[in-house]
């Protein structure tokens, strides 16, 4: 068979199944991309990494638009009717749904000017969201391939490793911060005896 140059002449016997997952899977690709580049950068101390995570996070988006609009425009050709028939039936389907609406404010407010009017506390809090998106992906996919469980798994696998070193950073803050804290208490309090 003759491969064309973007790999769309061998979808096999449904192309449109086919393109579904493939975009699908581009999307938890760039998720998984995008959380790890701040543990990379840290681990590795290549700080420049971190002007490319908004980016993957807009390719993650992008591909998310891709995987729904090949279901909406290609599978179901805009039979709403239909699509709100499958999205009550199948779990998977509602779950897919709900990580979609997860991640489109997060590509909303990618921008600076959103930084700014949110606030830096209030924007990172927002984007915390990716990891229920990439938690909800992981589980939209689980469900929607039912008997082989090796690939979600192992997506799963990588955003609970991520998440995890995540946790690990944010104790470890609050344990410095709460010695720092004690450390300047004790400080205040032996001064003012002395005094």
């Amino acid at each position: 068979m003759v491969r064309g140059a973007t790999g769309l002449t061998d979808l096999g016997a449904d192309p449109v199944r086919a393109l579904e997952i493939r975009t699908g899977l581009w999307t938890l690709r760039f998720l998984a991309i995008t959380l790890a580049v701040t543990p990379f950068r840290q681990l590795t101390g290549l700080g420049v990494l971190a002007r490319y995570r908004r980016m993957f996070g807009l390719f993650t988006f992008f591909y998310a638009c891709l995987h729904l609009s090949t279901w909406v425009g290609v599978d179901w050709f805009f039979d709403w009717h239909a699509m709100a028939g499958e999205i009550v039936k199948h779990k998977y389907i509602l779950v897919g749904m709900a990580t979609f609406l997860i991640l489109t404010p997060l590509a909303l407010t990618s921008t600076n000017g959103w930084v700014r009017r949110l606030g830096g506390r209030r924007w990172a809090a927002l984007h915390r969201l990716i990891y229920v998106a990439a938690i909800t992906g992981t589980v939209h996919y689980l469900w929607a391939v039912k008997k082989d469980t090796l690939f979600p798994l192992a997506y799963l696998a990588t955003f609970l490793v991520l998440l995890g070193y995540r946790v690990v950073q944010l104790l470890r803050r609050r344990r410095a911060r709460a010695r720092v804290a004690g450390g300047s208490g004790a400080e205040r309090a032996r001064s003012a005896a002395t005094g």
